[in-house]
């Protein structure tokens, strides 16, 4: 299979500067698979898992936030949280869903308290989600 640049870079600096085959992330609208030789684009992305295939190996990592783009052939993607599936501590997103479930359980909660909740659960289904994948 034919590869193509791929570098991802979130706030913390940079994760992966390599090559690929493959890349599938969640986009706001659904999900998106890149392969060589891609139209040019720029597309915001969702909350969900990003799948890199490079070398042959397929890798796993919770990818929320942010965004991807294609420009002459070379893929960036630029995540707000971009965690492997082997980094991802699944007890402590356990504890995460645990936390947000008991605000959203709640009657006096706020909007905001109650939407800030609804995130941080989404973050944490996804991230346990991942990590099962390892």
């Amino acid at each position: 299979m034919t590869s193509f640049p791929l570098k991802i870079v979130t706030a913390d600096g940079l994760v992966y500067d390599g090559t690929a085959e493959e890349v599938i992330v969640r986009t706001i609208t659904g999900d998106m698979a890149v392969l060589a030789r891609h139209i040019n684009c720029v597309a915001p992305l969702g909350m969900g898992r990003a799948t890199i295939v490079a070398n042959g190996q397929r890798r796993y990592a919770a990818c929320i936030g942010g965004l991807l783009s294609v420009i002459d052939g070379s893929v960036n993607l630029v995540p707000t949280t971009f965690e492997w599936a082997e980094s991802i501590d699944a007890a402590r997103a356990a504890a995460s869903q645990q936390r947000a479930e008991a605000i959203l359980s709640k009657t006096d909660a706020s909007d905001t308290e109650l939407k800030l909740a609804q995130a941080r659960l989404h973050r944490a289904l996804v991230r346990q989600s991942v990590a099962s994948s390892k």
